[in-house]
């Protein structure tokens, strides 16, 4: 059972990844209660992201990536840059959606320009390393 856990992984960060476009798409065009509904469609994938994440590591520990020469420097370089901005997105994606739910609309959207991209790039790296650690790599 542990063992599909990364593939379930790379899907709630895929599914986060859609329904952050999907949100930002829909209030672009003042599709607020759409937007609403993606945004935290999205939250809800990445929390669930992260408690499937923290299982498996929990049980398989770590798992070490098989690439040699450059693709270890392109590896380290996603795996930091993931890793520091996973770190920021937690606290910022709660912060911009308590905002978003109180109603704060004068500062919802200057947090959120900020926690979109940042958030949306820890989604799409996920994704990326789990297919080098799992598939073109293993």
């Amino acid at each position: 059972m542990i063992k599909i856990l990364p593939n379930i992984n790379a899907i709630f960060n895929l599914l986060s990844l859609l329904f952050l476009s999907l949100g930002f798409l829909s209030i672009r065009r003042k599709h607020v209660k759409r937007h609403k509904i993606f945004m935290l469609s999205a939250f809800v994938s990445s929390t669930l992201f992260l408690i499937s994440y923290l299982v498996y590591h929990y049980n398989a520990g770590v798992t070490r990536f098989q690439g040699q020469g450059m693709w270890r420097l392109i590896y380290f370089s996603i795996l930091s840059s993931h890793t520091f901005l996973a770190v920021l997105a937690l606290p910022m994606a709660v912060i911009t959606l308590i905002l978003a739910l109180l109603g704060r609309f004068d500062k919802h959207p200057k947090v959120a320009r900020i926690t979109l991209p940042i958030w949306m790039y820890v989604s799409l790296t996920g994704v990326l390393i789990y297919l080098m650690l799992y598939h073109f790599f293993s």
